[in-house]
């Protein structure tokens, strides 16, 4: 039996299998409105047979989108806006339904990536001034942002905790804290963006201060039903900065909150960054730390192909497996994985006549006959 498509228990989900589809930036929204391509996207996606699908980060003030072009979930207005696309994924695929909330900060008010994904100035058309920990910009040129005082800290908070309502409110299933990838969050915890001298800047215990207060604001402020995890960059890949040793340390202290998963990733907080870019370069984090906590550990990165996806779960060093471009690129991967590792998969019955004769019972008992 193929352990990539073997059943997993997420908090109180029960999935089908250990593909978990990671959230990927559109930059299509509209004033943080979903828009037409949001439902033909995420619709797609749904009908892959992966256990979940994880929407795009989405911002939880319009301050802290990651472009102009950015979803939000910043009021009750952009809730019901995606509400028939959570509706319409509902009524035809089976799959669970995460969001990824996050704050850019100082990462904010930048181009889309095919127009070069450039820092905008708070001084030009379509950008806005940025926060973050510090007065430090990401690099060399871009805008400084303002440093969060106290108050600041407590907006952004808030506005995570009425975006993790809305999201309950909506009926999804679970909700990813980004905490990765070089915004606000991660901000905190990298020392390479965070030089404050009060109690959130510093030692280690103080940088991880902001983001546990806001992943337990979170779990606090949604039903119990609702899986709350959080996404996390286990290195920045620069000397000096975040490591996968505070990983461990951070993954701890969040389990002890009620977190009921971690999804490893790496990079982002620094152009400085050196990466060794290679298939599933990050799983080996997600392994370290899986060593280091009972809850579930989702790893990423570069992960493409059926068998290294079976080898990361049959090995533990992963309970779950995220896939990103691959899945943008083949969005039947799911499919053609179980046809490989000879599993089952679910596809809605509208497919069911696409099953090629010499994997008859791909989609379990179907009735392939076309009149």
């Amino acid at each position: 039996m193929s352990h990539l498509f073997s059943p997993f228990q997420l908090g109180p989900l029960d999935l089908p299998n250990r593909i978990v589809i990671a959230p990927m930036c559109q930059y299509s929204a509209r004033d943080g409105f979903p828009t037409d391509w949001h439902m033909i996207h995420l619709g797609h996606l749904a009908l892959s047979g992966a256990a979940m699908l994880e929407l795009e980060a989405t911002a939880v003030t319009e301050d802290g989108r990651i472009s102009p072009d950015d979803l939000g979930l910043w009021s009750d207005e952009h809730a019901a806006a995606l509400e028939p696309i959570v509706h319409a994924i509902r009524r035809h695929a089976p799959i669970k339904i995460a969001v990824q909330l996050g704050h850019a900060g100082r990462k904010a008010s930048s181009d889309v990536p095919w127009q070069g994904g450039a820092n905008i100035p708070p001084d030009q058309a379509r950008g806005w001034q940025t926060v973050a920990p510090s007065a430090v910009p990401h690099a060399d040129g871009e805008t400084v942002p303002l440093a969060l005082d106290r108050d600041g800290l407590q907006r952004v908070k808030d506005a995570f905790v009425a975006a993790a309502r809305r999201a309950d409110a909506l009926g999804l299933d679970a909700i990813e804290v980004h905490g990765a990838h070089g915004y606000l969050l991660h901000q905190f915890l990298s020392p390479l963006a965070n030089r404050r001298d009060d109690d959130y800047g510093g030692s280690l215990e103080n940088r991880m201060r902001f983001p546990l207060e806001v992943f337990a604001a979170i779990r606090a402020a949604v039903s119990p039903g609702m899986v709350v995890g959080m996404r996390i960059s286990a290195t920045d890949w620069v000397e000096g900065g975040w490591d996968v040793e505070q990983s461990v340390v951070l993954a701890r202290a969040l389990e002890a909150l009620g977190c009921q998963f971690l999804h490893v990733s790496s990079g982002g907080v620094s152009p400085h960054q050196q990466i060794p870019v290679a298939p599933g370069y990050q799983i080996g984090f997600a392994a370290r730390i899986k060593q280091e906590v009972a809850m579930p550990v989702i790893g990423v990165g570069l992960v493409t192909e059926a068998r290294q996806a079976e080898a990361i779960v049959a090995d533990g060093q992963a309970d779950l497996v995220a896939l990103a471009r691959a899945m943008l690129y083949d969005p039947r991967w799911p499919w053609h994985a179980a046809a490989e590792l000879g599993a089952t998969v679910t596809a809605p019955p509208q497919y069911w006549r696409s099953q090629p004769r010499e994997h008859k019972a791909l989609f379990g008992d179907t009735r392939l006959g076309q009149r």
